[in-house]
């Protein structure tokens, strides 16, 4: 028994300790549910149905609009530019908040109209948004930030952490200084300087420039975690051996020292998308971050401060930004602790 969980690979033995963690657990599931939320968000808050009988045909307008065919139907002419709500079904399935992000109830005309109700369970904000529904396709725009920004930050850290780690000498010398002068630069002031000088760019621009800044100033941790393991597992016997043998360099690199190296970066990683989250909402709660016409959870925060009163226009946004920083950092805990090698002699 000693000797089958001496055998164990290493990945399960990190499953193991992970697992003991509890808190870690719930915020791996906290993880996945936004996931779920984030890729089902327009059917869960749109105002087209999810799938209706009209005309006696089965359309599906919230696939439709990604210009996806079924195979079921195609789009007439009057559907293309139909307000989905108002046609006549023969029978129809809405998703359960009837409300896309962006649109605005013309019935809500009064502050108390816009308090929770049965209409917008979690209210609508000073222009008549529902919150809800700009919490839930908020979840994929936060989630995306932090996911993209982290996998740029990745590949250049684990690029250059690898290559300074493996030939060392000056190549080591100048990507360490490289490391350092990129430390230096205040991200945060840097994306609203390059934000402001481009107003003007088209959402879709203005939010992969957020991702891009944020990924290009935040992969000196990766770079740094990365070079300090390839040292020491370039000093490993069997890298001399597959030296011997004469492997190539880049198949050294990344079969043999790579994969023995990246533990700690996946620790990196959990921290690295709470603060990519974190920052982005940040900047649109300031107002540099998307145009004030995308819902995200900073720019309903940003909305709140017109109105003081209007507490659960700012409630349940923070509520969600708080959750998802302090799940993923709960998640960087957990996994750093699973990988802490001093724990192993606790395994049961």
């Amino acid at each position: 028994m000693g000797n089958a969980r001496a055998n164990q690979s290493y990945f399960a033995y990190v499953r193991r300790q992970f697992a003991k963690n509890r808190l870690g657990l719930v915020a791996f599931w906290v993880v996945v549910l936004l996931g779920v939320v984030a890729l089902l968000a327009d059917f869960l808050a749109n105002d087209k149905p999810i799938v209706a009988s009209h005309g006696g045909r089965i359309v599906v307008p919230i696939v439709k609009q990604y210009g996806v065919s079924l195979g079921i139907t195609r789009w007439e002419h009057d559907e293309v530019t139909a307000n989905w709500q108002s046609l006549h079904y023969d029978w129809a399935v809405f998703p359960p908040v009837p409300y896309p992000a962006e649109s605005v109830d013309p019935l809500v005309r009064r502050s108390q109209d816009r308090a929770p109700s049965a209409r917008h369970w979690l209210g609508t904000d000073d222009i008549g948004r529902d919150i809800l529904a700009g919490i839930i396709h908020g979840t994929r725009t936060a989630l995306s930030i932090g996911f993209i920004a982290m996998g740029i930050a990745l590949a250049i850290g684990i690029t250059v952490g690898s290559i300074a780690g493996y030939f060392g000498g000056w190549v080591d010398l100048l990507l360490s200084r490289l490391i350092e002068i990129v430390i230096s630069l205040p991200t945060f002031f840097l994306i609203i300087t390059v934000v402001a000088l481009v107003q003007d760019v088209i959402y879709a621009g203005r939010l992969l420039l957020i991702m891009a800044i944020i990924g290009l100033t935040n992969w000196t941790a990766v770079a740094r975690l990365v070079r300090g393991e390839v040292l020491r597992v370039r000093a490993l016997d069997y890298i001399a051996a597959a030296e011997a043998l004469g492997f190539s360099t880049p198949r050294i690199i990344f079969h043999h020292v790579l994969p023995n190296a990246l533990a700690p970066v996946i620790v990196a990683a959990a921290f690295g998308i709470a603060s990519a989250v974190l920052i982005e909402s940040a900047l649109s709660f300031l107002g540099f971050g998307v145009p004030p016409t995308v819902v995200t959870w900073g720019s309903m925060l940003f909305r709140a401060r017109s109105d003081v009163s209007a507490w659960w226009m700012g409630l349940f946004p923070g509520m969600m930004i708080f959750l998802t920083v302090s799940a993923y950092n709960l998640i960087g805990d957990a996994l750093r602790d699973a990988t802490d090698p001093r724990l192993r002699g606790t395994m049961e």
